[in-house]
């Protein structure tokens, strides 16, 4: 639940989004809906506690009411946003996804009939992108995902921690080098009191927040996790064997510590990874990719990667050679070799933060070790 205001009789821009949290309001006097915005609520049952209140200016979305009290509520000045079941998605949901949402059904049936490909599939229909429904569903959905990403980072179970960004390519094959270096990055900074947050996809992302999840098990954990991995090296041919094999780690490591993973369906063919425990899935990639370097506060690591990676480079150094000297975060780059000569983007970077307050926040290591380090300092 998010609000601003004070939690009197009329309390403004409150967001309820839970029945338990619904019901505590009302009991506790609450009479005056203005300015509540309900999400996904089942509100069956309640008519008569939704007749005894002012509901004029309260929002309702994507809520369920019994037969008739949905005409009675608009008819007294709520707003109603009705559900959407021509969507393979909630555009109200309350909450970010977890894997285990968007892999619903993997033990039983192919990645292609599960929620995470039947929304892509449903996102990539000739002309979707330009119908008013779709665009609208959307867009719902990536400011309710964008609300429940800002609750669980500001009061939720990232509050009040250092979050760090994990950049690097999907090409990253588990049993690779990179691939266990990029875990133990991601395990180093979890252990460290960081959040990792990555771009939630396979390869580097997939490793970091592996390495991150299992930050608290013995070294035996992890290289035994990495092994059995590393049997089903990438998401392709099979997605499905790739995620398989991902859910079989998690179930052995129940409850493990939780990272982010900021992935987006305008990447259809990359599927989101299992190891990222709270999942802020976008349609537009833009916004996913701002909010994410907004997100990294305590700074973002650039592991070897090839035009994705470097985008996210130069984005995050345009915030920073433009931002106030409060604002500029650390970048470290890992990999001298990969940086300065297979994709030189670390000349340009030092050339653009000569002179300016960045200078002082940007780094060529080539260890994860050292980036870790670096950031610790």
């Amino acid at each position: 639940m998010n609000f601003s205001g004070n939690l009197g009789p009329s309390p403004r821009s409150l967001d309820v989004d839970d029945l338990a949290t619904f019901d505590s309001l009302v009991r506790a006097g609450s009479s005056d809906l203005e300015g509540w915005h309900a999400q996904s609520l089942d509100l069956r049952g309640r008519s008569a506690v939704l007749e005894q209140v002012n509901v004029e200016g309260a929002i309702f979305l994507g809520c369920t009411f019994d037969d008739g009290t949905e005409d009675t509520l608009r008819r007294r000045g709520a707003l109603i946003f009705p559900r959407l079941e021509s969507v393979p998605f909630n555009p109200y949901r309350g909450s970010l996804y977890s894997p285990a949402e968007l892999y619903a059904g993997l033990a039983d049936a192919p990645y292609e009939q599960l929620p995470d490909a039947r929304i892509y599939q449903w996102s990539i229909q000739p002309g979707q992108r330009h119908r008013l429904d779709a665009t609208l569903a959307s867009a719902l959905h990536d400011h309710a995902v964008g609300d429940a990403l800002e609750e669980a980072i500001h009061s939720g179970p990232f509050a009040a921690r250092s979050v760090v960004g994990v950049m690097g390519g999907h090409a990253a094959q588990r049993g690779s080098a990179d691939y266990t270096q990029a875990a133990r990055l991601g395990r180093l900074l979890a252990r460290n009191g960081h959040v990792v947050a990555t771009g939630g996809g396979p390869g580097a992302m997939e490793a970091a927040n592996l390495g991150a999840y299992l930050s608290d098990a013995d070294d035996g954990g992890l290289h035994a996790a990495l092994a059995g991995l590393a049997s089903v090296p990438g998401f392709r041919p099979s997605v499905s064997a790739w995620a398989r094999a991902a859910a079989a780690v998690v179930e052995r490591f129940p409850g493990g510590t939780p990272s982010l993973g900021i992935p987006t369906w305008f990447y259809g063919h990359e599927p989101p990874n299992y190891f990222a425990t709270h999942i802020a899935k976008y349609f537009a990639n833009a916004i996913r990719e701002a909010i994410l370097l907004e997100l990294c506060q305590g700074g973002i690591i650039f592991l070897p990667g090839a035009a994705g990676t470097v985008q996210e480079i130069f984005q995050d150094a345009c915030e920073n050679y433009y931002g106030a000297r409060e604002k500029i975060t650390p970048m470290v780059l890992v990999g001298r070799h990969h940086w300065e000569h297979q994709y030189p983007a670390w000349p340009m970077l030092r050339s653009l933060a000569e002179g300016r307050p960045m200078a002082e926040r940007i780094f060529l290591v080539d260890t994860v070790d050292e980036a870790v380090a670096v950031l610790q300092g």
